[in-house]
């Protein structure tokens, strides 16, 4: 009996999935072309970037809604994600356009999560969180503001929306913490639960024999 096909790897949801890979240089190169102060190479880094962004909130949510789920969809998506926010933070501060205590802030704090997943891999997944949804639309939200050439005095609308967002990127990285701790001791106490009942089974199978 065969078993039944899995979703076809060309999907809408993969084409998105890639399509915000593929923007990634794209926006890098509008944004350096801009030198932080052209005003058209601005608007396009700022038009890639914000349709890089949208295909985000649409591609995990049409995989799911049509059953396209798919390993590619799965590592894919997050690179793509990580690919997208990293270049446009440590190129908004490479033009002198964001403080570099920031971008690496905000890039620790993705880089430890990713480690934390896979310290936990074997004993579940966490599951994604409110404040980590608003996480990434204060993020997206920010940057797109500070790519924007906006007129005085809009433009200071920026600092104060990426402030927000690296105050909910610190406290939902604290939080992801403290669930993989949890999750890692429930995962290792089932472990030492399941290898006590197995030495018990074997040793009354020991006494048994005799």
């Amino acid at each position: 009996m065969s078993t039944p096909a899995g979703p076809p790897l060309v999907n809408p949801a993969n084409l998105l999935t890639s399509l915000r890979l593929l923007l990634v240089p794209v926006f890098g190169a509008f944004l350096l072309l801009s030198s932080g102060v052209s005003v058209w190479w601005r608007i396009a880094a700022c038009a890639a970037f914000c349709i890089a962004s949208f295909t985000d909130f649409f591609d995990g949510k049409i995989a799911r809604a049509w059953n396209l789920v798919t390993t590619f969809g799965k590592v894919a998506d997050p690179i793509a994600d990580k690919a997208l926010v990293g270049t446009a933070l440590v190129l908004l501060s490479w033009l002198g356009m964001l403080p570099w205590w920031v971008t690496v802030l905000i890039l620790v704090r993705e880089l430890g999560v990713t480690a934390l997943r896979f310290w936990v891999i074997r004993h579940g997944v966490i599951p994604a969180s409110r404040g980590g949804k608003l996480k990434t639309i204060l993020q997206v939200t920010a940057i797109a503001w500070y790519l924007f050439p906006w007129p005085f005095p809009l433009q200071f609308v920026g600092p104060w929306m990426m402030g927000a967002a690296v105050i909910v990127t610190v406290i939902t990285g604290v939080d992801y913490v403290f669930q993989a701790v949890r999750l890692r001791r429930a995962g290792l106490a089932k472990e030492r639960e399941s290898a006590e009942k197995h030495a018990l089974s074997a040793a009354l199978d020991e006494i048994h024999d005799r």
